[in-house]
């Protein structure tokens, strides 16, 4: 279906400093097409001191119906936003933001759902699981959640920021669903073997966790997009494991934020 502006389309933006490398306003776009709305995604270079500005003025536009948000953007749009999932309360964290029937913002994050829902694809299914995840940031934080709420049975998690780690350990546990411990860089006993960290976007990158462990009944997941197979994906396939890529989940990702932007 070819996009035809006129002054009924509907803007959303999709915000991120920087942003000429996201590459999913075509995606979404299309989307919307696809649902049959007059509705596109437009781009928005936008730095942290000018965020809180930029999305007052946004507002001011009638037909501004959505932001998708993206690095480094999450955690500040979490305040912007009026009302919020509980999911998103629990992180402190947002990926898109819808308008409400007063035309403030109600915001969600799908990083975590998705990569769940990603796995589901692939025919893995968390509920029962031993989990490591290796990352803490604002995906693993989101991962860690979905994982928790889908019925793993252990969720470990690895990252250098001891800090950062511990706070999300304490959080998660605190949720009484399942045993949330410290991890390390060994799988050894795991079922899922994850990646949600930037390592591995580099040629030179070093492995996230020690792939000399992995066993041929784990199955791996990766957030990373480019490359599209990291050396940990390729490595777990060399040893028989089941894999998802992080274009498995961005694509699941995206199909969650669209409905929720049409208000599904």
């Amino acid at each position: 279906m070819t996009q035809t502006l006129s002054g009924a389309t509907r803007l959303h933006y999709i915000v991120g400093d920087p942003i000429a490398q996201v590459k999913s306003p075509a995606g979404v776009t299309q989307a919307f097409a696809d649902h049959g709305r007059d509705a596109v995604c437009v781009p928005a270079h936008v730095s942290p001191a000018h965020l809180a500005d930029w999305v007052r003025g946004a507002s001011l536009a009638h037909n501004v119906d959505g932001i998708i948000v993206t690095v480094p953007h999450k955690f500040a749009c979490t305040d912007l936003c009026t009302t919020t999932s509980d999911r998103a309360a629990f992180l402190h964290t947002v990926n898109t933001m819808r308008r409400n029937a007063d035309g403030s913002w109600h915001g969600d994050m799908f990083d975590g759902l998705g990569f769940v829902t990603a796995l589901q694809d692939k025919g893995c299914q968390p509920a029962g699981k031993r989990a490591l995840l290796v990352g803490a940031g604002g995906a693993g934080s989101a991962i860690a959640y979905a994982l928790v709420m889908a019925g793993v049975s252990e969720l470990a998690i690895h990252d250098p920021d001891d800090q950062r780690r511990a706070a999300l350990v304490e959080r998660l546990a605190g949720l009484g669903k399942c045993p949330v411990t410290h991890g390390s860089a060994d799988p050894t006993g795991f079922d899922l073997v994850l990646n949600a960290t930037p390592v591995g976007m580099k040629d030179d990158d070093p492995y996230p966790l020690d792939v000399s462990k992995l066993q041929p009944q784990m199955f791996c997941g990766c957030v990373i997009t480019a490359p599209a197979v990291t050396r940990f994906i390729a490595a777990a396939r060399e040893q028989g494991c089941g894999t998802m890529t992080g274009a498995d989940m961005f694509a699941r990702v995206r199909d969650l934020m669209v409905d929720f932007l049409l208000g599904a």
